[in-house]
């Protein structure tokens, strides 16, 4: 099992807080952990800062996690996943995803519909260019070179490199089977361990139809951490934030998150507390979130009971653990991080 940590998010851009999460993430190296995600929602962008961070590492892997593909046409995609691994020494995977439609309609102004067949389209596109080939392609969504117009077909200048790893951030069934059948990892959320047949199944299944061994896909998984001795004050301020994911992250009717968590095990409880968010009720909401739920998509406690949930996660398949360490300074947080990743390396002994 490998440690992986993220930054940015929709908060980040603030120069005073990129510069303390520079020394964290220099420090996250030296520590032993495996991969640095980037973030990218409404705030920093999930390159910029990861090409700086390609000059100040020299072994961590790279990943931007993720980019949304609405965000970019697929053959800039390519270029800049090109561009990073080119910089970073081979360091870097390009994670994708498709986002909400909140944010792709709402932000970038590209209609969300068929979001599997965008996803789809992208890594063919993007395939083709890592492959070195002229980029030629008629689907749904995207035609090139455009029909009707003045352009031909091009190949990318940059060499060829057909070993940039590939993962997904997907959460619906289709999406998940079609992981399996195309990615070199899947960067998984509303991930829970008794409910690893809502996610890791469908994964494992679309490899299984492709004729891959699903064991040589990557799965990825985790959230926030926080050793104490206290686990009820450690759960009880994550409940809103659950709350918010399964009321407020996507929309009305298109919700991935809820729709995950539902299949996980947590039906009831997530249509429940979506309808208490909807309706302004948002207190109400949060405090009907199952401790169980806040439980298992989170690291906290004592040093065993975190070492617990670790080990089941290990043992539901996943290979990649994210962890988010939580402190009231960058030293606990780092202390923390510290100490997952010895957890993880016991583990890896046994």
């Amino acid at each position: 099992m490998k440690v992986s940590i993220t930054y940015g998010g929709a908060d980040s851009g603030k120069k005073d807080d990129w510069d303390e999460q520079v020394d964290f993430l220099i420090e996250a190296e030296r520590m032993g952990v495996d991969i640095i995600w980037s973030a990218e929602a409404w705030g920093m962008d999930g390159v910029t800062t990861l090409a700086y961070l390609a000059a100040v590492t020299s072994k961590v892997t790279l990943g931007t996690g993720i980019l949304q593909i609405s965000a970019r046409a697929p053959v800039m995609t390519a270029m800049t996943a090109l561009s990073m691994a080119a910089i970073s020494n081979n360091r870097f995977i390009l994670g994708l995803g498709v986002s909400g439609p909140q944010v792709v309609e709402g932000l970038h102004g590209v209609p969300f519909a068929q979001p599997l067949k965008r996803l789809q389209e992208t890594v063919d596109i993007v395939r083709q260019a890592f492959a070195g080939e002229k980029i030629l392609y008629d689907g749904r969504h995207h035609s090139l070179p455009l029909a009707g117009g003045q352009g031909k077909s091009l190949r990318l200048s940059q060499p060829a490199n057909e070993q940039i790893p590939i993962w997904l951030a997907t959460l619906g069934p289709q999406s998940l089977t079609y992981t399996g059948t195309s990615a070199d990892g899947w960067a998984g959320t509303c991930f829970t361990p008794s409910g690893r047949a809502a996610t890791i199944d469908h994964v494992q299944k679309g490899a299984l139809e492709a004729g891959r061994d699903p064991a040589s896909i990557d799965y990825q998984a985790g959230g926030a951490l926080q050793f104490g001795d206290d686990l009820d004050a450690l759960v009880a301020p994550r409940k809103s934030g659950v709350a918010f994911t399964l009321g407020a992250m996507g929309s009305a009717t298109s919700n991935f998150y809820n729709d995950a968590y539902s299949r996980g095990g947590f039906a009831a409880e997530s249509k429940h507390i979506q309808r208490l968010w909807l309706d302004g009720k948002r207190d109400l909401a949060a405090a009907e979130v199952p401790d169980e739920l806040v439980l298992q998509t989170n690291f906290l406690g004592t040093v065993d009971q975190v070492t617990d949930r670790v080990r089941a996660y290990r043992d539901a398949g996943i290979n990649v653990l994210r962890v988010a360490p939580e402190g009231d300074s960058p030293q606990d947080r780092l202390d923390a991080l510290g100490q997952i990743v010895d957890i993880v390396r016991a583990l890896n002994q046994e």
